[in-house]
């Protein structure tokens, strides 16, 4: 039997990490075959474990960070993020209290944008945690774990409070044809 050896990037924590977020990437990734609807209800869904499991993964500290990469392109962040913007329509923009410092503001933000930062941050992830090498394995649980605190964590609970709202409100569809029901 093959036994995951004992080190922290193969955490159970890390793991189940992993699987949520090939998951959600995975449903991104084919979001053009998902209508409005479905997108909302499994984004519902998946944020808050999303939340859960990289609030719980250990924090590693990388040996050689060097080894660390990014594999998401600005094209494929803009293809995305455009794609989403148009899903959403009039409900893809909010506002956000910015609570950084000693002034609260209000500011504008994107369901689109926030998405997208998730998928980006979580592809990174994933594709460098997929390395043979143990230096990638510990870079990608160390980026996403920083990531998660210092950036796409607050996206994403921004993100969830206003699909959240709109769910409340009977989110404001415009019809849509039914395509391919996996979700």
């Amino acid at each position: 039997m093959n036994e995951i050896p004992d080190h922290p990037v193969y955490a159970k924590s890390v793991l189940e990490l992993l699987t949520v977020a090939n998951d959600y990437c995975v449903t991104l990734g084919q979001a053009e075959k998902i209508n409005k609807q479905k997108l909302t209800d499994y984004l519902l869904k998946v944020l808050p474990l999303l939340y859960l499991k990289a609030s719980l993964i250990p924090s590693v500290k990388a040996r050689n960070p060097e080894f660390n990469e990014r594999f998401w392109t600005e094209e494929e962040w803009e293809a995305l993020f455009n794609l989403l913007r148009n899903k959403f329509g009039k409900d893809d923009e909010f506002w956000i209290v910015n609570q950084a410092g000693s002034a609260n503001e209000t500011i504008k933000g994107s369901l689109a944008d926030h998405l997208t930062d998730i998928y980006q941050a979580l592809k990174d992830f994933l594709m460098l945690y997929q390395k043979s090498s143990i230096d990638s394995k510990e870079n990608a649980v160390e980026e996403v774990h920083s990531s998660f605190i210092s950036h796409w964590g607050t996206r994403l609970v921004d993100a969830h409070k206003t699909l959240h709202y709109l769910w409340i409100e009977g989110i404001s569809m415009e019809e849509e044809p039914e395509t391919d029901s996996f979700l």
